[in-house]
């Protein structure tokens, strides 16, 4: 029986092992952890979340949401394990991270096709392997990637918002609504006036950060750190993660700027600092957040980090089939690949999975359809530039064919492709 190697147990290597078990495919999944730690991970579990709760919006008009419903329809295991762990979170689709976590992490140790080696990979020989390592790659895998491609990897800085239990919040001062009131009023909301607002900005621009080297100035703009935010204008926060429209306790009560917090657990024990991706020490948040009205006792369960995020420059790097141009039993899945997210990482998982298949059946490649938001984002990491290639998100404008006042037909298309797709590789 063919045995193919997984390396590296994130939301894009869980995908490929599970998808290549259903089609009877033996897979040696190597997960580093908890041999060799990242710095960010919290937990043993195979698919753990490390940034924020939320898998962004779960309607069909959003990119990311098009995307989800196209991974349900392919069987992804992360889109399985969401449906059973969520939140409430108005139109956003959030779980809870342990839950998530854990029920990936039991479907993939207890299926008899898939052995998990926890120990760190760095050897390759002609072995079927796909390297979905993530943006937390080792150096020492990165440093084997570097060689063998012989283009040098690139990064950028992600960041972490901070949690804190909710029976520390003062929920005299904080409110429940959802932006507009589309939702189920899973949100609390802290008002600032204008002066605590002022306040609040100056003391978050001049607070001490954690060491980062100068040359280490390269930020993913969708996880920007809030203090680079308010470092960009006096009034930035709040025309941006602090937005108070469609916020508004009421027409008469309309506050400066609005910071909101999102249900962690369905226990509502934990909440999460929507927008508040921080590279500040850890005294220094608890200092400049509990500013916040409502956070003044604030206990942090968790504080926000920054790591560096590793990427490969896919255009020069990747054939069409997202193997290694120069050694083609190597291919690259997940946000290493060059896709920024949660859910772009699980659909380079399984779409990675998907072209071993085919390579093992000695069939011609089925590639995803141009008009559907995988098949987008596979696009996207043969075409792009290869001289200024940057991680992308899903987006409606790398969809082939996509018209803005056409959307719901465009939604509607992409389905029925992805459907035809999934039938081809007999899903």
């Amino acid at each position: 029986m063919d045995e193919v190697y997984v390396v590296g147990g994130g939301l894009a290597g869980v995908e490929a092992a599970n998808f290549l078990a259903k089609k009877g495919i033996k897979v040696k999944l190597f997960e580093m952890r908890p041999k060799v730690q990242t710095g960010a991970h919290h937990s043993t579990l195979l698919a753990e979340l490390v940034c924020s709760n939320s898998l962004k919006s779960n309607e069909l008009t959003n990119a990311c949401g098009l995307l989800k419903e196209e991974l349900r329809i392919l069987g992804s295991i992360c889109m399985e394990s969401a449906s059973l762990s969520m939140v409430p979170s108005g139109s956003a689709l959030s779980v809870e991270r342990d839950k998530f976590s854990s029920y990936i992490d039991e479907k993939i140790r207890k299926n008899p096709l898939i052995e998990v080696v926890n120990e760190e990979f760095i050897d390759f020989d002609d072995h079927l392997t796909i390297v979905a390592s993530g943006p937390l790659t080792s150096p020492k895998l990165l440093d084997k990637l570097a060689n063998i491609t012989g283009v040098k990897n690139r990064h950028f800085f992600d960041a972490s918002a901070p949690l804190v239990e909710k029976s520390s919040l003062n929920l005299d001062i904080l409110y429940r609504k959802d932006r507009y009131d589309k939702g189920d009023g899973s949100y609390l909301n802290a008002p600032m006036d204008k002066l605590t607002y002022d306040n609040f900005v100056v003391e978050l621009i001049n607070a001490k950060k954690a060491l980062v080297h100068d040359f280490d100035t390269s930020y993913f703009e969708a996880c920007k750190p809030i203090e680079e935010i308010a470092r960009s204008g006096h009034d930035a926060l709040r025309f941006g993660p602090l937005k108070p429209k469609g916020l508004w306790r009421s027409k008469e009560d309309r506050s400066y700027a609005i910071v909101q917090l999102r249900k962690e657990d369905n226990y509502e024990r934990l909440y999460n600092l929507v927008g508040f991706q921080t590279n500040l020490t850890y005294g220094e948040q608890k200092r400049v957040f509990s500013m916040i009205p409502g956070l003044e006792n604030a206990k942090f369960v968790r504080y926000g980090l920054m790591h560096k995020n590793a990427y490969l420059n896919a255009p020069s790097v990747l054939n069409e089939d997202l193997s290694l141009k120069n050694k083609n039993n190597i291919f690259i899945a997940g946000q290493l690949s060059g896709v920024e997210g949660y859910v772009e990482s699980m659909a380079m998982g399984l779409l990675a999975a998907a072209n071993v298949y085919y390579r093992l059946q000695s069939k011609k490649m089925n590639f995803p359809p141009r008009n559907s938001m995988l098949g987008a984002l596979f696009n996207y990491l043969h075409l792009g530039s290869k001289e200024h290639f940057q991680p992308m998100n899903a987006n409606f404008q790398i969809l082939h064919g996509y018209e803005k006042n056409k959307k719901d037909k465009c939604v509607q298309q992409a389905l029925e492709a992805i459907k035809i797709y999934g039938e081809e590789l007999d899903l």
